[in-house]
This record gives structure tokens, sequence and C-alpha cells, in this order.
């Protein structure tokens, strides 16, 4: 239950088919002090910018549909009604121009890129240079962790490893079930740590290995990033092992 000056509050989620829908919480919260996604995000912006009557931080964390209907008038034509249609059964359909073949391009057409190089990745390789991949378990949401069992890849009890193929730790002349430790190995002088990790087989390529996020972010460098978005390059992020 998100309860805030007026009342309690309704957000809304989009699924993968991007149907909008509300969501009500129903268990009450574990402290008073905790605070909602809006109220944290808001409050930074309050602390940090200048006043300006425009910027209504308090009023928006207190009421969400206010937030809703600016996203209304930012985005008419995807968002109409906002606060009336999320209560429909299944949510509203938010609609998918691609999916329809409408191509949003000067030519009208959908436009391809050539990238300039076919490996994805912006190191080279390099011997004891590994491949980090982030990933989350079954029972995980984004970065918040529900359980300790991950029925996807037959890891239980623990989230402290790192995945490797059997080839790889032979060939390193490691051991399944060994504790190793993690670095950064991204060529920019600072020494990014993550240790207490247990080696443990499973089904990757070689020099490629996995790890469960938000506790791997550690060994990302901020700089290594995709160019246009700045999405961190969470996939294939090079590290080294230490034991």
């Amino acid at each position: 239950m998100d309860r805030q000056a007026s009342g309690s509050q309704t957000v809304t989620t989009e699924d993968s088919f991007s149907h909008i829908s509300a969501s009500i919480g129903k268990r009450t919260p574990a402290s008073p002090h905790l605070k909602s996604e809006l109220a944290i995000v808001a409050g930074i912006a309050k602390a940090t910018l200048s006043d300006n009557p425009k910027l209504k931080w308090d009023e928006w964390t207190a009421d969400y549909g206010l937030v809703r209907d600016l996203i209304e008038a930012s985005y008419p034509k995807d968002f109409k009604d906002y606060n009336q249609r999320m209560f429909q059964p299944g949510g509203f359909f938010r609609g998918n121009d691609a999916h329809d073949s409408v191509w949003n391009t000067d030519e009208k057409k959908a436009v391809f890129t050539t990238p300039e190089r076919l490996n994805a990745l912006s190191f080279e390789e390099r011997a004891g240079r590994y491949r980090l991949v982030t990933m989350r378990s079954n029972d995980q949401f984004n970065t918040t962790i529900y359980g300790y069992s991950d029925r996807f890849r037959g890891i239980e009890g623990t989230r402290d490893v790192v995945m490797m193929c059997e080839e790889d730790i032979e060939a390193s002349g490691l051991s399944a079930g060994q504790s190793i430790r993690l670095v950064s190995d991204f060529d920019d002088g600072k020494r990014r740590e993550l240790g207490g990790l247990i080696i443990t087989p499973h089904n990757l390529p070689r020099g490629t290995i996995g790890a469960y996020y938000p506790e791997s972010n550690v060994l990302n460098a901020i700089d290594h990033h995709d160019r246009p978005s700045k999405t961190p390059a969470s996939k294939a992020i090079p590290v080294r092992i230490e034991t």
C-alpha cells in the first residue's frame, strides 16, 4: 500500500505487449519511514535544483495522478485519458508503430545502420581476460531479489557464484567450488573487485563467465557503455580472476 497526502496511490505497469494497467498494493508497508520511488526521485530533484514554480515536487509526490496528467500532456497519442483507461480490464494498448510497419523516419521506411565493427566488444582478447555477463535469477525483478533459488540454472541458497564452462575451469587451473575474486580489466587504472565468488560449472562459451547483478555491477567501469544510449555494457565486462 502506498499512502500519500492525497490518499492511497496507484502506479501503472507496462507489459511486454505494450499494455498499460493499474497496479495497487495490498500489503502494509514494513516501516513508516519507507519512501516511494517518486518520493525518492522528487526529493533528490527538490534538494538539487533551484526553486521553480513549475516544478511541483511535493504536489506530484502527494498525488501520482498529477504525474500521469503530465505524461498525457507530453505524449497525448500514447496516453490519452491515462488516469481513466489504466483501470480497464487488461489495461489499455499503448500501440507499437513498428509492429504495424509504421516507420517514423524521413524515408518512411525502416532504416538500418552499419556497425563500425562486427565484434560488439569494446576490448580485445587477452590471456587471462574473460567477458563477464551479468544476469538475474528467476526469483528476481530488476535489482529486487526475492529469494535464493535460481531454477533457471539450478543454483540454490546463494548468489555469490561465478559461472564458468568446465573447459575454462580446467584450462585456468581452477576447480569447481573454489572461492575466487573477480577484478576489472578495463585498462583505466582503477581497481574494481568482487570477492567471495564460488566457481560453479555452467554451460557457457569459452572465455565467457557469468555472475549475478546488482552484486557484480561494481565491476563495470562508468565509461564502459553503449555510445548512443550510454547504457552500461553489462553483458561484456572485461575481468580477470584472482585466487
